[in-house]
């Protein structure tokens, strides 16, 4: 996996073949889902599909979304999962408390856990449910269940819960979380517009439900030729001189700075430059 992933690309757990064809997509990371794809009568063949998958580890680093731990699937999953050779990741579905993530990483040995926050109660528990164990590795939003439960219609009712997950991650230490995914594959424009918008709120990279959305996410989030630049003189700076200082063009940079601009080149090695 790349030191930050950008693209994570659903895949229902039911259809082995479709599952096939996202590792082939593109995608930094591919998210098998065993939950919300997948219907009841076929929880475990998804599951039986998914450990088969896993017996080796695949080209491309693969997460399962398992079911939500008070269903009749989630332990199954963990449980059967979680030693997989080819797992990188369990995606927890439905999280809404320390404990939650706690009973999962009993269940999960060694297994990076992820927690997706959808409901008001896990929006308002973020900062702890982020910190709640050292395998977790990162938390991120469900906004499809969270726009349900709190009941909003305009999407810019979501970006108070947004930027709380964006700041309860960093404050644990964990990575920018990923934005959540943009339902509608044909529309293009709109997921640029809307990443462009998660990027400003800071989020780090998004979920997608069909490989024609990946390259639309890749280009928002990596950096521009500006920005590249501007990393670039920030540690020129870092370098010869060590603490909080100004550069001659104003702007003031202290370690903080620093690790966004280190960040920011470790994101352009994925691009060309155009200069």
């Amino acid at each position: 996996m790349t030191a930050y992933p950008l693209t994570w690309l659903y895949a229902p757990g039911d259809r082995p073949a479709v599952v096939a064809k996202a590792l082939t997509g593109g995608a930094d990371v591919v998210v098998v889902d065993l939950e919300d794809a997948v219907s009841p009568d076929r929880k475990a063949y998804a599951r039986d599909a998914t450990a088969d998958l896993l017996a080796d580890p695949p080209a491309v680093p693969v997460h399962v979304r398992v079911n939500a731990l008070d269903s009749p699937w989630g332990e199954q999953d963990i449980t059967a999962l979680a030693p997989a050779p080819g797992l990188s990741g369990l995606r927890l579905s439905k999280i809404t408390s320390p404990a939650d993530v706690t009973r999962a990483a009993r269940r999960a040995a060694r297994a990076g856990l992820y927690a997706l926050l959808e409901t008001a109660l896990a929006v308002e528990q973020a900062y702890a449910i982020a910190g709640a164990h050292p395998n977790l590795r990162g938390i991120a939003l469900g906004e499809v269940d969270l726009r349900a439960d709190l009941g909003v219609r305009d999407d810019t009712g979501l970006d108070w819960s947004r930027s709380r997950v964006v700041v309860a991650a960093r404050a644990a230490g964990l990575p920018p979380p990923p934005q959540s995914i943009h339902p509608d594959i044909r529309d293009l424009d709109g997921l640029a517009t809307s990443c462009a918008h998660g990027r400003a709120l800071g989020f780090l990279g998004r979920a997608a439900i069909h490989p024609r959305q990946l390259p639309v996410i890749e280009r928002a989030y990596l950096p521009t030729d500006a920005e590249i630049e501007q990393a670039e003189t920030v540690l020129k700076a870092a370098a010869a001189e060590q603490g909080a200082q100004a550069l001659p063009d104003g702007r003031f940079i202290d370690a903080a700075v620093v690790t966004a601009a280190r960040r920011t080149l470790s994101l352009a090695r994925r691009r060309p430059r155009t200069h």
